[in-house]
C-alpha cells in the first residue's frame, strides 16, 4: 500500500505521535459538549488553520462525530479552489499521520469516479494543501478504524452532485459513513488584501457579527448552493465548494439540521489588523 507523506507536521501541527496525542487530549479538556444527539450526528465543518489557531475547533466536530456507531468510512472535501477549477479525489493507497496510516477507500473513489471527472492525485503526484491533511490525525485518533475519500471540489455547481452521490456510493455499499467539510471564514486584512471596513476594532465586529454570521447561518441552515454563492460574493468562506459538498453529502445521509459548537478568530490567539474566521458546525438527523 502506497503511503502519501505528511507535509505539515511539525509545523502546522505536531509530527510526533506524543505531542499530537498531548494536543489532542488538551482540545479534549476545553471541548464544548457536543450540541446534538451524539447518536444522530452525521457531519461537520471543520477549520483548517494551524492548530494553535483552530484546532480546538476542527477536533471539537470531529471528537463530536467520532462518538457515532463505528465509522467505516468518512468522505473529507477540502482544497483552496476557483469555480473553474478542476475536481480532485486521492482513488488508492494511504495517507500518513502522526497515528499511522489512513488508508483509502479505493472501491467508493473508484465508483465516484465512474461518475464524475477527477484528477487523481496518488502519493507521489499532488498538489500541496492543508485543507484536508489537517483532519487526518483526528480522525485516526477518534476514528481510528475508518477508511477515507480525500476529494478537492470547487465552489460550483457540479461540485452538490458530488457530494450527494458520494452519500449515496455509500450507502449503496453499506458503508457507515460520515462527512468532514473543511473551510476557513473571512481572511480580513492587509495580508489578504481585503480591507472593506478600513482596520481597527470596528473591522474585527464586522467580520464577526456580520459577513462571517451570514455564511455561517446559510450552513447551519444546511443551503448548499447558497453558502457557495455567499462566498463568491462577499469573500467569506475559502473553501465554500467544500462546504456545500460536506452539506449536500450530510443531507443525503439523512442530516436536516446544523449547530455551531464553536467560533473564534485568529485575532483571539494573536491580535493583528490582518485575522482570519473560524468555524465548528454539526449536523444531524
Amino acid at each position: 500500500m502506497t503511503l502519501r507523506r505528511v507535509e505539515f507536521a511539525g509545523s502546522w501541527y505536531p509530527g510526533e505521535e506524543t505531542e499530537c496525542r498531548r494536543s489532542i487530549e488538551m482540545f479534549e479538556t476545553d471541548s464544548e459538549p457536543c450540541p446534538l444527539p451524539e447518536k444522530d450526528i452525521l457531519g461537520g465543518i471543520v477549520p483548517h488553520a494551524g492548530w494553535v489557531f483552530s484546532g480546538s475547533i476542527a477536533c471539537n466536530v470531529i471528537q463530536c462525530l467520532g462518538k457515532q456507531k463505528p465509522c467505516n468510512t468518512c468522505l473529507v472535501f477540502g482544497r483552496h479552489l476557483l469555480p473553474s477549477s478542476p475536481q480532485y479525489i486521492m482513488a488508492d493507497g494511504a495517507w500518513e499521520t502522526p497515528f499511522g496510516p489512513v488508508e483509502i477507500d479505493a472501491e467508493v473513489a473508484k465508483a465516484l469516479m465512474s461518475d464524475f471527472s477527477f484528477i487523481v492525485e496518488t502519493p507521489d503526484r499532488h498538489d500541496q494543501d492543508n485543507t484536508i491533511e489537517l483532519q487526518l490525525p483526528f480522525i485516526k485518533y477518534f476514528m481510528p478504524d475508518a477508511k477515507i475519500v480525500p476529494l478537492g471540489v470547487p465552489p460550483a455547481p457540479t461540485t452538490l452532485e458530488i457530494g450527494r452521490r458520494a452519500a449515496e456510493i455509500c450507502r449503496e455499499k453499506g458503508r457507515n459513513a460520515l462527512v468532514v467539510g473543511s473551510t476557513d471564514l473571512t481572511h480580513y486584512g492587509y495580508n489578504y488584501g481585503f480591507l472593506p471596513k478600513g482596520t481597527g476594532e470596528q473591522a474585527l465586529e464586522w467580520v464577526k457579527t456580520v459577513n462571517d454570521r451570514r455564511v455561517v447561518g446559510l450552513m447551519v441552515e444546511m443551503d448548499d448552493e447558497q453558502v457557495i454563492n455567499e462566498a463568491l460574493n462577499n469573500a467569506n468562506a475559502c473553501c465554500s465548494g467544500a462546504a456545500a459538498a460536506a452539506i449536500a453529502a450530510a443531507r443525503e445521509l439523512g442530516a436536516r439540521k446544523g449547530k455551531i459548537i464553536k467560533y473564534a478568530t485568529s485575532y483571539d490567539v494573536h491580535p493583528d489588523s490582518s485575522f482570519v474566521g473560524y468555524v465548528g458546525i454539526v449536523f444531524s438527523r
